[in-house]
């Protein structure tokens, strides 16, 4: 088994999430900041899977030893600079969470609640049991409970797959659609939130996604296990995500899908 066989098995539930009706019923103010309110949270454990591949393939802890493959270092540590650490619309250093946070303040979204929320989970020893305590709805807690019962397995062929198939070989496409489906009243200052999906496009179509397919092949090798492991978690990633938007497009108050 290969990437390309990956593909095939995940095409169906990639061809449901890029058409989906979410994109087109983002119509005014009110339906942005309902969606950004939601996503932020696949933001933000985005960044919980980038960490837990970087724990897994370098050391992260002293006394310092190398660990692992040069080549997965490499990979891993370029991405982790550009989403710790890239450039805001004013040339400001922040992880790509904090810019998104940025711009739904920038969409008059109160984000206090949202990173209290986050920050109790993030500080709990069991994330996954905090989570379920958590007053966000339940079609986010759910997609939050794969991301981190997918990091607790501790495996790094199923953590990459979750974070390439499900994250980087998707948005570059997602975003272009949610930036078509935008058409938001005159006036409301889209600066902050355009650069930050614009940025993704760039950066994860150009640069992040073909590293992190990459790194998956490398995880793999020749590894048939691991091969079918990674297609079974790519694929139910991409379900997650379904059933995520499944949620915010119901939050927004569109008719019930069919």
């Amino acid at each position: 088994m290969n990437t390309t066989i990956i593909e095939s098995r995940i095409s169906d539930n990639r061809k449901r999430l890029l058409s989906h009706p979410l994109y087109n019923a983002i119509s005014n103010l009110g339906d942005l900041q309902v969606f950004t309110t939601h996503h932020v949270f696949a933001v933000w454990d985005f960044m919980s899977l980038l960490k837990a591949l970087q724990r897994e393939l370098t050391c992260t802890t002293t006394p310092w030893f190398p660990k692992g493959s040069n080549d997965t270092r490499y990979l891993i540590n370029e991405i982790v600079l550009a989403e710790e650490s890239d450039l805001d619309q004013d040339g400001n250093r922040l992880s790509h969470f904090e810019m998104y946070l940025n711009a739904m303040e920038g969409l008059d979204v109160n984000t206090d609640l949202i990173v209290n929320q986050i920050v109790t989970i993030s500080n709990h020893n069991n994330p996954i049991e905090q989570i379920s305590k958590t007053d966000i709805p339940d079609f986010v807690k759910r997609f939050l409970t794969f991301t981190f019962e997918i990091i607790e397995r501790n495996q790094p062929h199923e953590i990459a797959a979750a974070f390439t198939y499900g994250r980087e070989d998707l948005i570059p496409e997602m975003f272009t659609e949610i930036l078509k489906g935008m058409r938001v009243e005159e006036g409301v200052d889209l600066t902050a939130i355009r650069y930050y999906f614009d940025r993704h496009i760039e950066l994860d179509g150009d640069e992040h996604g073909p590293m992190a397919h990459k790194m998956v092949a490398l995880l793999c090798g020749d590894d048939s296990v691991k091969w079918e492991q990674a297609a079974h978690v790519a694929n139910e990633s991409l379900q997650k995500r379904i059933e995520l938007f499944d949620g915010i497009y119901a939050a927004i108050g569109v008719p019930e899908l069919v």
